[in-house]
Parts: structure tokens; sequence; C-alpha cells
């Protein structure tokens, strides 16, 4: 019988990424000669990858964006964050205790991000989390990303777990879509990478710290969900 499983999202959720994506991102902006941004301002441009980010920086500033110059930028970006994994990028407080714990009451973990695979696969690896999942996907994994709902579901299934007992955990309204498409339960964490407060996007739980993340929550979750 296929297992419980809890499926993270990995920038802003299961590891803090922030400085270095921050720092990619204006390595890249000054190279397309554009002006830096600022921690505040960059939680408006993630979500979705190197690509959606340079996009998303390019339109605040007003600035057109051929797509030559986008793929130029895009390697330029890939170039230095790959280069400079981890960085200063740590696993968020508590999350390695919950998934400790989830581990124990017999549910797979695994990760579900919009961050390349290998990219995703080199950080999880050089953070020694590695073997603690049993699958890691990128949005080249199935040639789709979140929002669609099949990343998730084929997540799960690459994993060996339970589409009917699964849980997805996130920090924005890609993750909380995704999820919700797929019929599954997501628990958002009010920490992460959005400009906007989480409560807004209406998942079924909230934390503010990964001692939240509880058996009794998964659980919890999963039965409503069941009904």
């Amino acid at each position: 019988m296929a297992q419980p499983i809890i499926v993270f999202d990995l920038d802003g959720t299961l590891v803090d990424t922030a400085p270095d994506l921050l720092d990619s991102l204006n390595h890249t902006l000054v190279a397309g000669g554009l002006a830096r941004v600022d921690d505040k301002a960059f939680r408006r441009f993630v979500g979705q990858g190197g690509r959606v980010m340079i996009e998303r920086a390019f339109a605040a500033q007003q600035k057109s964006l051929h797509a030559d110059e986008h793929d130029r930028l895009l390697d330029i970006f890939l170039d230095h964050y790959s280069l400079n994994i981890p960085g200063r990028s740590q696993p968020y407080p508590g999350v390695v205790a919950a998934m400790d714990r989830l581990a124990s009451a017999g549910y797979l973990l695994a990760v579900c991000t919009n961050k390349y695979e290998k990219l995703a696969v080199d950080l999880i690896g050089e953070l020694g989390l590695s073997e603690r999942f049993a699958a890691i996907t990128g949005p080249e994994t199935f040639g789709i990303r979140k929002p669609d709902p099949r990343h998730l579901t084929e997540t799960i299934a690459m994993a060996g777990g339970d589409v009917s007992r699964a849980v997805m955990v996130g920090d924005s309204v890609t993750d909380i879509d995704t999820a919700k498409a797929a019929g599954i339960p997501v628990v958002a964490v009010d920490f992460g990478y959005t400009d906007r407060h989480v409560s807004e996007f209406e998942p079924s739980a909230i934390i503010s710290h990964y001692d939240e993340l509880t058996l009794g929550l998964a659980e919890k979750l999963i039965s409503a969900a069941s009904r």
C-alpha cells in the first residue's frame, strides 16, 4: 500500500534561499542594464523560477525584454546561482525536526519546486538533506510546472505516495492553487516569499513555525479532505 506523504515547496518553504536568489537576480539585472532590487521588492518576483523572476523584475522597472535577451540573462542567472550553491541558504528553523516527526510516523517526504530539478537536487544535497526525500522534482522533470496540479500529483506518484493521503506545504499562491486543483490539503507557511499574506489565498492551514507542523495536523487535514 502506498504511504501517506508530505510534499514541500523549496524556496521560501523548506529552505530560506532569499539571500542567494537575490544576489543572483541582482547580478543578472546589472548585466542587463537594470537597477538592483532590495530585499523587500524581491518578494514580488519569486514563485515560478528564475525566468519568471527576471521577467517580473523587468516589468517592475518598465523595461522591455526580448526573447533572446531573456534567454541570455537566464543563463547568467543560472550560472551565478549554481556556482554559489549552497551559499547562505539554510533550512528554516524546526523543519528538520518536523520532517523527522513525520517520517517516524510513516510519512514519505518529497519536494515539488519550480526551481530547476538539478539546482534543487544540488542545493538539497549540499545541505545534507537528500536522503530524506523520496522524490525531488522541478519543472523539467515532467515538462510541467506548478500551478499545474499534475506537477504535484506526478511528484507524489514518483515518490510512491498515496495521493488521497497527501499534504502540500508551501509559501505562495502558486503552491496553494496547485494543491487545491489537485484536491490536496495545503499548509501555508507565513514566513515565505510573497508580498501578500498567505491567508488571502485560503490555504487549509497556516503555520508560523515548523513546530506547528505536527502529525496531528497532517492527519486532521487528510481526514477532512477525505469526507
